[in-house]
């Protein structure tokens, strides 16, 4: 089925931005005419592609149009680079999947690094951004393990390592007589959001089942650091943003010597691997830096 471009890109752009207006703007068209475009659009896959609010979001036929219209971009980019054209103005836009802790390490020096491209980054917990790869809503992922998603080119980049943290007077309150099952099943943990199972795992890793401790919810990479310093709870921080604190006796760790290294994978669509092979080398490059070899 041949799309036209313009309706492609139309509702490219009102999934970017959320509203026909702001689509209409970025095109430099009427919103009348993304309208138009979005209409035909969908009498041409006899679906509905758009959920018409404020702001509009895409359906399930609407994402997966898009993610392809973005594929397309991404490859007329690669040929446009092969023949020496420069006819194509402006980078191109690549969707990515990530955790937000990644995004606040490392990966932003990987982005830097890689070239003329527009990021779309969609974030999620570590244990579910593979699902974005395997709706084909993304492009690419930072996932978790080794576990390849059907029609993706997989690397593996290390691991990020975790180390349990608390302030030293919550030490004190709650882990006064040691830390153990009875302890850790009433000192309030932070956990990112509902699908954030790091503080879990460390916990069963340790003791050797799972507990279900009070949690304070904090989606907030940083602020998941600060609610440590001020005691709210106890949580696994990425050791890179937690090491300064530590060393200044803000922080301490609940079990020295008791990290969660988590293994990280980065997985592209086989059919785009050439096209962003830059941002794969970038992504290799940096993660060999920031990250910890477990072999």
């Amino acid at each position: 089925m041949l799309l036209d471009p313009h309706h492609l890109s139309a509702l490219s752009a009102i999934l970017r931005h959320g509203s026909f207006d702001a689509a209409a703007a970025e095109l430099s068209v009427t919103p009348s005419a993304i309208s138009q475009r979005i209409k035909a659009l969908e009498d041409r896959v006899g679906a509905a592609l758009i959920h018409r609010g404020s702001p509009c979001t895409g359906t399930p036929a609407g994402l997966r149009i898009a993610r392809h219209a973005e594929d397309i971009g991404l490859l007329e980019a690669k040929l446009a680079r092969e023949l020496t054209l420069d006819e194509r103005e402006g980078p191109t836009r690549v969707r990515i999947a990530l955790p937000a802790d990644i995004l606040a390490t490392w990966f932003i020096d990987a982005m830097a690094k890689a070239g003329d491209l527009l990021f779309d980054l969609v974030i999620d917990d570590q244990d579910h951004s593979a699902e974005w790869l395997r709706r084909g809503e993304v492009s690419a992922a930072i996932t978790v393990g080794g576990q390849a998603v059907t029609g993706c080119d997989s690397f593996a980049l290390g691991a990020l390592r975790y180390l349990p943290t608390a302030s030293p007077a919550f030490m004190e309150r709650w882990f006064s007589d040691g830390v153990s099952a009875n302890s850790l099943s009433l000192a309030p943990c932070l956990t990112f959001n509902s699908k954030d199972n790091l503080q879990k795992t460390w916990i069963s890793k340790q003791i050797g089942r799972r507990l279900a401790p009070p949690t304070q919810f904090m989606p907030s990479t940083n602020g998941f650091v600060e609610a440590a310093i001020a005691g709210l709870g106890w949580g696994m921080n990425p050791e890179s943003l937690t090491r300064p604190a530590i060393v200044k006796g803000q922080l301490c760790e609940v079990i020295p010597g008791a990290p969660l290294d988590v293994e990280l994978t980065w997985q592209i669509g086989r059919v785009l691997a050439p096209a962003l092979a830059p941002l794969t080398k970038a992504v290799r490059r940096v993660a060999a830096q920031a990250l910890i070899t477990t072999d």
